[in-house]
């Protein structure tokens, strides 16, 4: 039993009410053996931190500040309003300084590490581990040909892969967002529970998944955002993105396509091959994919489309060098075109997918549309996202 927690009362005033929490349980995400921050029934997560010295303390998280205060036993607390089910990002503010939270385990997000908290979602368990059969996720380094330096991606392989040894598997490549990387989507999103739990139930086919840098410089050192000097303020942007992808299409189709052909026990040719990503990843997969049909069949564009963050009205003939402006030529090479949102997107989002549809819509091209509920620019949709567009790949 908690003894004491701070629960916000008032956001607007930011008034303090100390309150039992004695439905609270210790979060999913926690380093070990911590008892903060904690979840209570309703959703409210409770915040704990030690600042002896300081005067005043925030919590940072779901584009939210919260003012914390000063218990009996010394230590600063703070309790949220419910959050939405699904991972979050977080940091605490000491006296102008963020920091991040040494209760939790840190994950890479927005240009750099973040504390995190998961929030369960009720009744929901499609990203949980289960007693099933379960993949292996692979560390993969290799010499890029294209940036000259030593990259990595991860690798998910399928039950069996292992004991299976004549089998062979078609490959998803998933890409993250912006200001994220190849481990988003291991430890932020889940992907290898997803799909072992999707493979167990034979809902999807055994499928390697490939899980990229997205950032590339051609013929130069590879180029991460650079982080945000204040964890609460987001990086510097290059056209929308942070610098530098330029060189992610050649990085795909020169070193990482051929060599994971090469390593792993592929169906290599365009029927077997999917890519998909989100956000800023979903601009990549568009622009890669739409150019490249001959190695592509199925395509999955999670919160972001190949106009990118746009929402001016897209010409079909000239979009993407007019591969669109034929929609039943293109119908016929596409085996899947599968576009996810959440409702609660924030702007540009509704409207540069919208203007992507539209196109898409005017020209006759055939796709899916997938809607998250009441989920946002986050993880929980892409989550969703993932466990509805896996299923219908390679059948």
């Amino acid at each position: 039993m908690v003894k004491q927690a701070i629960l916000l009362t008032s956001l607007a005033c930011g008034l303090i009410l100390a309150q039992p929490a004695d439905d609270s349980s210790p979060a999913s995400s926690n380093v070990m053996n911590a008892q903060y921050p904690r979840i209570h029934s309703d959703l409210r997560a409770t915040f704990r931190l030690s600042a002896p010295d300081a005067h005043k303390v925030q919590v940072s998280i779901a584009h939210g500040r919260y003012d914390m205060s000063r218990g009996a036993d010394g230590l600063w607390y703070a309790t949220t309003p419910p959050l939405v089910p699904g991972f979050h990002y977080y940091s605490f503010n000491v006296d102008g300084a963020s920091v991040a939270d040494p209760s939790s385990h840190s994950y890479y997000g927005g240009s750099r590490d973040s504390s995190g908290i998961e929030v369960p979602e009720k009744g929901v368990d499609f990203y949980e581990a289960k007693s099933v059969p379960h993949g292996e996720v692979r560390i993969r380094w290799y010499l890029s040909k294209v940036t000259g330096q030593h990259r990595r991606c991860f690798v998910y392989t399928p039950p069996g892969y292992d004991t299976n040894t004549r089998g062979r598997y078609p490959v998803l490549y998933l890409q993250h967002g912006s200001g994220e990387d190849e481990t988003g989507w291991i430890f932020q999103g889940r992907a290898n529970l997803i799909l072992d739990n999707l493979i167990s139930a034979g809902k999807a086919k055994p499928m390697i998944v490939v899980m990229e840098n997205g950032y590339a410089s051609v013929g130069g050192q590879s180029k991460l955002p650079a982080a945000a000097t204040d964890l609460d303020k987001p990086a510097p942007k290059v056209g929308g993105y942070p610098a530098d992808t330029s060189g992610f299409n050649d990085v795909m189709l020169q070193d990482v396509i051929p060599m994971i052909d090469g390593a792993y026990r592929t169906l290599a040719d365009r029927e077997h091959r999917a890519m998909a990503g989100l956000s800023m990843g979903g601009n990549q997969t568009c622009q890669l994919t739409f150019r490249n049909l001959d190695k592509f069949a199925w395509i999955g564009a999670f919160s972001g489309t190949g106009n990118g963050l746009s929402t001016a009205p897209i010409d079909a003939k000239t979009f993407i060098g007019g591969v669109f402006a034929d929609g039943a030529a293109l119908n016929a090479k596409l085996r899947l075109l599968w576009i996810g949102m959440g409702t609660e997107e924030p702007d540009p989002f509704p409207g540069a997918i919208g203007s992507f549809r539209k196109m898409l819509d005017l020209s006759g091209v055939k796709y899916v549309y997938f809607v998250s509920p009441g989920t946002a620019h986050e993880w929980q949709t892409w989550r969703r996202d993932l466990n509805d567009f896996a299923p219908r790949l390679f059948r």
